[in-house]
Formats: structure tokens, sequence, C-alpha cells
């Protein structure tokens, strides 16, 4: 049970409620999310799917979701090729993909097919509700190991250790901004959504801290983050 008290400064400012779908095949963690969820609004409302079917079937009967929490394993799903057709069909929700997998691989295209987090069930609970407030106010949220370059990830980008702030994905998204792509032109060249190229483009800015793609660039290229400065 969450300490609801201990979570007072991570709840949101909206009065309106938040309607979250919850997907995953396991009714004992879906009950202890939805003491979770409770950290982020009093007014929170859950919506549990036990199969992808019934996700499916949530998201067409129900009224618009404010974000939407799926598990990678869960039956039905197909894994990227089912998570890629959820994403599509929910529009413009967030997807946060909630999963005992924690690979480097799986988070990427995890990413690729258009979620906007990934939370490894081993998370505290503290650390879940900061990732999904994140990710409610329009950010990304991923384990910091991907973001160290774990599971074989690209080592290029500098950083202590050979350790770079950026995943693979989003250093190939940077390296395609550096040469004045626009994010039509990202999505086409490396193959994903638009959409997800613009969660990817928010990602860059708020690991470098700027405001914007030409500021991201310019500071990227003098701490040797993009291909360009490392001469490749």
């Amino acid at each position: 049970m969450v300490n609801r008290t201990a979570h007072k400064e991570a709840r949101l400012p909206q009065a309106k409620t938040l309607r979250v779908l919850l997907a995953d095949d396991l009714a004992l963690f879906r009950e202890g999310m939805k003491h979770i969820l409770l950290g982020l609004d009093d007014s929170v409302e859950v919506i549990e799917a036990g199969s992808y079917n019934e996700a499916r079937k949530r998201i067409s009967d129900e009224a618009k979701f404010g974000m939407a929490l799926v598990d990678l394993a869960m039956p039905g799903l197909d894994e990227f090729k089912g998570l890629k057709a959820l994403c599509e069909e929910i529009g413009d929700v967030p997807v946060v993909i909630v999963s005992a997998i924690e690979g480097g691989n799986e988070i990427r295209r995890a990413m690729d097919c258009g979620a906007s987090g990934y939370v490894p069930k081993t998370l505290d609970s503290n650390i879940v509700l900061s990732a999904l407030n994140l990710v409610i106010s329009g950010g990304v949220y991923l384990p910091t190991n991907l973001l160290g370059g774990a599971d074989g990830g690209s080592d290029r980008r500098g950083g202590e250790n050979g350790k770079g702030p950026l995943t693979p994905r989003q250093c190939d998204v940077l390296d395609l901004m550096a040469k004045g792509y626009s994010n039509r032109q990202i999505a086409r060249t490396l193959d994903l959504a638009e959409g997800t190229v613009k969660l990817h483009v928010t990602a860059v800015l708020k690991a470098l801290n700027v405001s914007n793609r030409t500021q991201a660039v310019i500071k990227a290229t003098a701490i040797g983050l993009t291909a360009k400065s490392m001469g490749t």
C-alpha cells in the first residue's frame, strides 16, 4: 500500500479527472498499480484490461484516456507488432510500458513503436510516480540504465566511462537534427512515425537542458555528442 501523503508534492495541478487505461494480465499487479496511481491525483479513474484484445476494446468503447499503462508481455499483444498498433489506435494519448523486461533493445523498440515511457516493474513507487508525472507533462521517461547506454548501446557520445546522456536512437535523431533535417525527414530516414520523432526530439532537448533544436545542435557539437563533432 502506498502512503499517498508522502506523494502530495507529486500531485497533478489539474482539477479534471485523469482517466488511465491499465492493461496487464496480472490482477494482483493491477490492484497494486491502482494504489500507486492514486498518488497522482485523488480523482484518477482507472480502467482495467487483462489482455490486448480487452485493451483495444476499452480504447474503442471508453471516453478519451489521459494515459495508458501497458505490459509488454500481455496476452495477445504479440510484443512490438501489437504495441505499435495499440499506440496508433489510442492516438495522441501517451502510452507507458510497465514491464518486467528490462533489456535495452526491448526498451528502444518499444519507444520506436510510439511509447512515451518505459517503467520497469522493479522501480520504487516514488520513482514510478515521478516517471508518470513526467510523461503526463509531455516528457519522455526512460530508465537510467538505458540512458547510460545499456545493453550494447552506442557509447561514442562521450561522458563518464564512455557513456553519454542519450539513447542510441536519440543519438540518431540528434545527428539528423545537426544536418538540418525536419521531423518528417528524420521519420522517413529512420523509418519511424513522425510522432515518435517528436518524442525523441523532446527527450534530446530535455537531456541537453536546452529549449530549441538550434541550441541542442550547438551544445551537442560543442561537447562532442554529434557524429560531425566526432569526425564520423
